[in-house]
């Protein structure tokens, strides 16, 4: 990669400049300084004996929609986000103990798995994520949380060049949107010291052949789906990436339980995905979304 990671940086975060996201950000810089306790649990929950005043809060949220991960209780402000992402946290949870590890969260969105990831003791926790409305949503919850999570706005194609190396990766519903997925594989190693993990979640498709799907145009309305593996399949990909290690954990159906429309979501959400004759297939005729969650190791 012919460009420096300071490079990287200064260019983005000229994109929290962005005429949709220079107003978040001074949203961020008008919110007042108050002394914050933050809960960090299924929902994440932040209170104060003198809260913000309750519109500075909604108007906040409000604009910066759509909310994916959560759920959040601000103030008394529920966030009900898209995904109930204390499903698939309380799913991995007790595969990983983090506590004095360097951890890294590819895609992290808006921080909600870094912040459940403290009760851990993790010795340092870094966010990867170049969206500048999720970064600006983390900043948003932080303002009040100070936590000292490090939130890059970087990709896994970053990580070979990263300054650090870690001792677990979380990568989390990432691998299926790359069309080059050993390669990407490849970063997430060239990531890691050595005795590190990787936790990692995709879509998958039942079989023990070592074949994938490969959608034609969209899959379940998204068009970044490249590649949907049989577990047979993506311990191939995995140990061609260098991965010594290669443990299943779990495997599960999505469901509308788990992922749904809310008043804080713009568009569709699991229920339009789906066939509505029948739940086992997508709109597009494909099996339903599954996931297939593992470990990977490096020795």
């Amino acid at each position: 990669m012919a460009e420096t990671l300071d490079a990287v940086r200064e260019e983005r975060q000229r994109w929290l400049k962005w005429k949709n996201i220079a107003p978040l950000r001074r949203l961020l810089e008008a919110l007042p300084q108050i002394e914050a306790e933050a809960v960090f649990e299924d929902t994440i929950r932040l209170t104060a004996q003198k809260p913000p005043e309750p519109d500075i809060i909604k108007n906040a949220a409000r604009k910066m929609m759509p909310w994916r991960k959560g759920p959040f209780d601000l103030f008394g402000l529920f966030i009900d986000t898209e995904w109930q992402s204390f499903m698939k946290y309380n799913l991995l949870r007790p595969h990983f103990r983090l506590r004095g590890r360097r951890v890294a969260d590819i895609g992290c969105n808006n921080g909600y798995y870094l912040f459940r990831m403290q009760e851990d003791a993790p010795a340092k926790l870094v966010g990867f994520d170049p969206s500048a409305l999720y970064r600006t949503q983390f900043d948003f919850i932080n303002h009040f949380a100070k936590t000292s999570i490090v939130y890059e706005m970087l990709g896994v194609e970053h990580l070979p060049l990263y300054e650090e190396k870690f001792d677990t990766i979380f990568c989390l519903g990432v691998l299926y949107h790359r069309s080059d997925p050993v390669a990407m594989l490849k970063q997430l190693f060239k990531g890691l010291d050595h005795g590190g993990e990787v936790y990692l979640d995709t879509f998958m498709i039942d079989g023990e052949a070592e074949i994938c799907l490969t959608p034609a145009g969209v899959y379940s309305k998204i068009p970044n789906i490249y590649f949907i593996p049989t577990v047979p399949a993506l311990r191939n990909w995995c140990l061609r990436a260098g991965f010594s290690g290669f443990e299943l954990l779990e495997t599960s159906v999505t469901t509308s339980e788990e992922q749904r429309k809310t008043e804080w979501i713009e568009g569709q959400s699991l229920e339009d995905f789906l066939d509505p004759e029948d739940a086992s297939k997508t709109v597009e005729g494909y099996p339903a979304p599954k996931r297939v969650y593992v470990r990977l190791t490096k020795t």
